[in-house]
């Protein structure tokens, strides 16, 4: 049973598309025009993060860093210190890529409540190829204390997320991606930091899925439907602190999983999901992500193809996951 309350359009060919990124510069206005303490910094990336129409609106609460990323996290650091509450925007291959280390120290060691949107996420990047795909930024920020992850899966969510951050307390990174993708959620589908929910109901897999990719599980789960597979698709947007309860309560009805997200299958959603899982209740786990490999320069659909991470992928995973439990 598809949740109400997500946009009912989703298996419409024709769905509405809109960059991720969209939903974080148009939230940013929204919160510059409540709150007096938001300021936006970026490391000259102020059109491709969408923080531009922030710089413009509000100039005096606007730092323009340049290409020194590690300086900018600084300087976030010491306006969240005096009270402000700073976003960081830029690539998330550069940041956190290129500072972790000030990561770590200057804004998680020191609980310094920082907000950093990683943008240009995933292999969907496409054309700009490895250097510019970042695949590794999950597993470098759950690791590190306090720090709250989340991958909102469309423009929707990821405004609700901006939205969220910002009253949150604390050091928080948060992703999205370049392309233009559907808007599976509404303004009525629940969105809390920490809180998993279930876009399908299902019975006999659960499929565990974070970001755009979300919708490739949708896909996945109405093509499993034909065949009598009823499949429970959660969407685990944050990773950190991760909902053990939703996953545990899922995969005790399903009996197996299997994970979607673009990032590494290592220390990303499936690292999160395979530590609750064997902690917890193991058991069968297959992983769709990228395969301990760098990136290339393509089309978003082909890099998608060719990575094993597109709805026909996910089918084939969750029939080998139910084989397993069997």
């Amino acid at each position: 049973m598809l949740n109400p309350t997500l946009n009912p359009q989703i298996y419409d060919p024709k769905i509405e598309q809109i960059p991720t990124r969209n939903g974080y510069g148009d939230a940013l206005i929204e919160l510059g025009d409540k709150n007096p303490d938001i300021f936006v910094l970026t490391g000259d990336l102020s059109e491709s993060t969408r923080v531009l129409a922030f710089q413009k609106k509000f100039p005096e609460r606007f730092v323009e860093c340049g290409v020194a990323e590690q300086n900018m996290l600084g300087v976030a650091a010491g306006l969240a210190l005096t009270g402000k509450i700073p976003f960081v925007s830029s690539y998330a291959v550069f940041v956190p890529g290129r500072c972790w280390d000030q990561l770590r120290v200057s804004v998680c060691y020191s609980n310094a409540n920082v907000k950093i949107a990683g943008a240009h996420s995933g292999i969907s990047v496409g054309p700009d190829g490895a250097t510019h795909q970042a695949l590794e930024d999950l597993a470098i920020t759950r690791v590190l204390p306090g720090l709250t992850v989340v991958v909102p899966c469309d423009y929707e969510e990821t405004r609700k997320c901006t939205h969220a951050v910002a009253e949150k307390v604390g050091p928080c990174y948060f992703r999205f991606a370049r392309e233009k993708t559907p808007v599976i959620t509404s303004k009525n589908t629940p969105f809390e930091i920490g809180k998993t929910y279930a876009c399908v109901e299902g019975a006999d897999a659960t499929i565990a899925a974070c970001g755009p990719l979300l919708y490739e599980a949708l896909i996945a789960a109405r093509e499993l439907e034909k065949e009598h597979i009823e499949v429970e698709v959660l969407n685990c947007h944050t990773l950190k602190p991760f909902d053990d309860a939703t996953l545990i309560q899922s995969v005790k009805k399903t009996g197996c999983c299997v994970t979607v997200e673009e990032h590494q299958t290592t220390g990303g959603l499936a690292g999160a999901v395979a530590e609750c899982l064997g902690r917890n209740f193991p058991v069968p786990l297959e992983t769709i992500g990228m395969p301990d490999s760098f990136g290339e320069s393509g089309e978003p659909d082909q890099l998608l193809e060719k990575y094993h991470m597109r709805s026909a992928d996910i089918v084939a995973a969750v029939k080998k996951t139910m084989q397993r439990k069997k």
